[in-house]
């Protein structure tokens, strides 16, 4: 008997042999019923099979790996000694031999890897045009609560040493999400609306030429607030706040993070009109910076922090579709997603794109930083276009 045991991971299991309904007996030592046992691991496609001499037979992902590692190494051995025997005393065809068992194995090597990346890419695929079908109906369930955590940490403030509730959501080398307890205050929020009361303009998006343009894609007003650095150590509120961002930033990828040449803070407002509304205020899919798994562009975006100040009566959540996480507002929380390997310097693959949901019934104001690796102030965040190429470089 042959079984499945994906859906037991951390289960041991006991075996038992039943006697025989025609003798009465088992079939072990001196006819008694014999027992075995079987773990189950993390691994992927894990099955176990019995066989007749009632030994478990277990197999994984890893464990056929190996198999058809060692099968292919096996045959190229097998090729290779055939020679061998004929190349005694000849140092010459000894290093041909030893060449084509090299070359042996790196073409089953490749050949194995390219279909193993051909099966990834088709599943990524399905996985990709599965989260694009479920957008809109799960941004349509304005029921729908924040997904599950993967585990809950506790973060402490650099400056105010105050403890928060942390949310890891999503925690890959280049992808990662995090929803913060408390991030903003009400006077770091009061602080933010009334800077940006008398600049709200209607939001762009990047046009794909290095430039910006409004788009249906997303209805919103927002306001750039500069940050008044040099009122920091009397106490202002917003770069109270701006230093918290950099300091959890710093926390996260430890790439030396500093507020230099960084882009303003950003308000953001969306206004409900009614469930009716054919063309409510949101934001498509997109990422925030590059999510395409190159190399990071020196002085482009690599992070964003999220701040929620006021939250919608209906609708206004955040939906990261090819992560599976959704993110409900909070007043007061905020969501941290990082879309760069701080090791590497290669960017995230898609799983940080995300959509602000339709916000249909009240306002949603948020705060927002977005956050780039290789700025400063003689390079700051404006001497890049939204293509991330240094403006005086694109001109020549």
């Amino acid at each position: 008997a042959t079984f499945n045991l994906n859906d037991f991971v951390g289960h041991e299991f006991e075996i038992r042999e039943l006697p025989s309904a025609k003798s009465g007996v088992c079939k072990g030592s001196e006819q008694t019923c014999r027992t075995n046992y079987l773990a189950v691991t993390e691994n992927s496609e894990q099955t176990a099979t019995l066989n007749k001499d009632f030994v478990v037979v277990f197999e994984d992902d890893q464990i056929r790996a190996k198999q058809e590692a060692q099968g292919l190494v096996d045959a190229c051995q097998a090729a290779a000694k055939e020679k061998l025997s004929l190349a005694i005393g000849d140092e010459a065809l000894t290093l041909t031999v030893m060449d084509e068992l090299v070359n042996c194995v790196q073409s089953g090597v490749v050949s194995t890897l390219s279909k193993a990346n051909e099966e990834l890419a088709f599943q990524a695929g399905i996985r990709l045009d599965m989260a694009a079908k479920m957008e809109n109906y799960t941004c349509s369930d304005l029921t729908l609560n924040t997904s599950t955590a993967l585990e809950t940490t506790v973060w402490k403030g650099a400056k105010d040493k105050k403890k928060r509730s942390v949310q890891i959501m999503l925690n890959r080398p280049a992808s990662k999400i995090h929803v913060i307890e408390d991030f903003i205050d009400e006077e770091e929020c009061a602080a933010m609306e009334e800077a940006a009361k008398k600049k709200l303009h209607r939001a762009t998006v990047a046009d794909g030429k290095g430039g910006s343009h409004f788009s249906k894609h997303r209805k919103a007003m927002q306001a750039g607030i500069k940050v008044p650095w040099a009122e920091e150590a009397s106490g202002n509120a917003i770069a109270r706040l701006s230093r918290r961002v950099y300091d959890y930033t710093e926390h996260v990828l430890g790439l030396g993070i500093q507020e230099f040449g960084q882009e303003d803070l950003m308000s953001i407002q969306y206004f409900g009109r009614g469930v009716n509304d054919t063309e409510p205020d949101r934001y498509t899919p997109h990422c925030d910076g590059e999510c395409t798994g190159l190399p990071h562009k020196p002085g482009n975006r690599m992070a964003t922090m999220v701040l929620y100040c006021t939250v919608p009566e209906l609708g206004g959540h955040t939906n990261f579709r090819n992560a599976g996480v959704h993110v409900k507002p909070k007043k007061g929380n905020g969501i941290f997603f990082s879309y760069i390997d701080p090791e590497k310097l290669i960017m995230d693959n898609g799983f940080t794109e995300h959509s602000g949901c339709p916000v249909y019934e009240g306002e949603k104001k948020i705060v927002t930083q977005w956050i780039r690796y290789g700025v400063d102030d003689e390079n700051p965040w404006d001497s890049f276009n939204t293509l991330g190429v240094k403006i005086d470089e694109s001109e020549d």
